[in-house]
């Protein structure tokens, strides 16, 4: 009798709200779930370090961190220089200036190497269209693209799935309280633009995005648990 194939995932992990609420879920959803971590040269060395410590504490079957300091080297943006202060102002081209050009573009294609290294046919990510910052590499339209050129230059199956992609902030809260893990993404995860783990600094732009996505899921659960069960079913 033939062994059972494993059902096998790379999650692109940061350590912040969106990647490690996907991680949870992948975990209850494939039989082997594998993170990797791009180090950047971002501004917030600290998000390397939390998601060791999370990758750990979830028990992922690895946790690959790869070097890709040439990005930060490349791409000039308030995450890739202490310099440039966060803003919530947007540039002249009209995106934030926390935009890393080229950033998912790398990261998903080297995911999907790592993946056909593993055998694993799934790469997920927790870019987010409902919700997001306004960068162009979130988008639904990007990520589709990207998943048919890895396909066409691996010759083998590969799909990019993104968990997150429809829902609202809330709704993200929800996913996590889902898998009874809402505690350690609140508490142990950081998405801080200014690298302050849990609840963040308040002020950046994302700790606001954060922020109000968690008071309108506590203050509106069922209503909000009701709109992630008709997007996202059990």
């Amino acid at each position: 009798m033939s062994k059972a194939v494993k059902s096998k995932a790379v999650v692109v992990f940061s350590g912040g709200q969106d990647s490690t609420t996907c991680l949870i879920q992948a975990q209850a959803q494939f039989d082997e779930v594998h993170a990797i971590t791009f180090d950047y040269g971002q501004r917030h060395v600290a998000e390397i370090e939390v998601a060791k410590a999370l990758t750990s504490r979830l028990g992922v079957a690895s946790h690959k961190i790869m070097d890709v300091s040439l990005l930060g080297e490349l791409a000039i943006s308030a995450l890739t220089r202490d310099a440039i202060p966060v803003s919530h102002e947007l540039m002249d081209n009209g995106l934030p200036n926390t935009f890393v050009p080229g950033r998912n573009i790398l990261f998903l294609t080297l995911a999907g190497i790592y993946a056909y290294q593993l055998g694993a046919d799934t790469v997920i990510t927790g870019v987010c269209e409902t919700d997001f910052s306004g960068y162009p590499d979130c988008r639904n339209d990007f990520i589709q693209a990207m998943a048919k050129a890895l396909v066409l230059g691996m010759d083998r199956p590969l799909e990019i799935r993104t968990p997150l992609m429809w829902l609202n902030k809330a709704e993200t809260w929800a996913l996590a309280d889902r898998y009874g893990q809402l505690e350690l993404v609140r508490h142990h995860t950081l998405t801080c633009y200014n690298g302050i783990q849990g609840d963040g600094c308040g002020d950046c732009p994302a700790c606001h995005l954060r922020s109000r996505g968690l008071e309108d899921y506590l203050n509106h659960k069922d209503a909000v648990t009701e709109a992630l069960d008709s997007k996202c079913p059990r």
